[in-house]
């Protein structure tokens, strides 16, 4: 009576090399049935899926080989011993305070100092696999500030990065954050910068809101922004905060969500004056 055993492995052919030792059968001679092919991902970091196979045993002749238990410790011991001496030797790059420039260092002491450093290391370590994949010659500089992770990339193909209206800097962001959080308790803002975009990009957006909204106020007719990202709509939203005879609201949903300066009402114009003079 034939037997069904599962593999798994990063490709089909590692799966049935790993069906081939502990059967002890030559991995031509095994008749499997392929479960799922398994995938890469995105840079092998996001999305990596295993391969499956099924193996069928025809007769009782071919048994699994497990390892010996003292194998099997050893091989345990020593895999806990390489990843202590990783943790421990591992340097995470030092971060520049936002405020005062100085130096934070993760403290297995303290939990959120620990969980700190390993979102920061994370994140050089993914970040600049990623950046390696599109340019040459570009480092990672994580900066802390406040509720947020910076991660500043410099040199290389700052172009490239950004991309069309920060379109590949904004996709790069979403990944990252998402690889930073994936072990996370506590979610950790993160925002990638390529070269100061991010400043002169908030600088564009609150002139244009500006110009924008004395538009508004002047033609008495909404003003459309056209379809941005939450972060952009954010600065916007705070530059028009206080800005007398207009408002911001965002329209739609998604990829398509769009913002749109509004002029106030009569009534609230009058109201507004009041208030000012009061």
């Amino acid at each position: 009576m034939s037997k069904c055993y599962e593999y798994q492995g990063k490709s089909v052919d590692h799966a049935l090399e790993k069906a081939s030792e502990e059967l002890n059968i030559p991995a031509g001679q095994i008749k499997h049935e392929v479960l799922a092919y398994g995938s890469s991902g995105i840079f092998g970091l996001v999305g990596v899926k295993k391969a499956i196979v099924k193996v069928f045993v025809e007769n009782d002749n071919a048994k699994r080989i497990p390892l010996k238990p003292d194998l099997k410790q050893s091989a345990k011991n020593l895999a806990e011993k390489d990843f202590v001496n990783t943790e421990t030797t591992k340097s995470v790059t030092p971060l520049e305070n936002g405020n005062d420039n100085a130096q934070i260092e993760s403290s297995p002491r303290q939990a959120a100092g620990h969980a700190l450093g390993i979102a920061v290391q994370t994140g050089v370590d993914s970040l600049q696999k990623v950046v390696d994949h599109i340019t040459d010659g570009a480092t990672v500089i994580p900066v802390h500030e406040k509720d947020k992770l910076i991660f500043n990339v410099s040199g290389g193909d700052s172009g490239v990065l950004i991309g069309k209206r920060g379109q590949t800097l904004e996709a790069i962001q979403y990944l990252l954050e998402k690889m930073v959080n994936k072990n996370s308790a506590n979610r950790v803002r993160v925002l990638v910068d390529v070269e100061g975009y991010l400043d002169k990009r908030k600088n564009s957006l609150q002139a244009m809101a500006s110009r924008l909204a004395e538009k508004a106020r002047r033609t008495r007719k909404p003003v459309a922004m056209g379809q941005m990202n939450a972060h952009d709509r954010r600065i916007v939203h705070i530059q028009l905060k206080d800005e007398h005879g207009v408002r911001s609201q965002s329209i739609g949903d998604g990829y398509y969500r769009k913002l749109m300066i509004l002029p106030k009402k009569l009534g609230a114009l009058n109201r507004d004056s009041t208030d000012n003079k009061s």
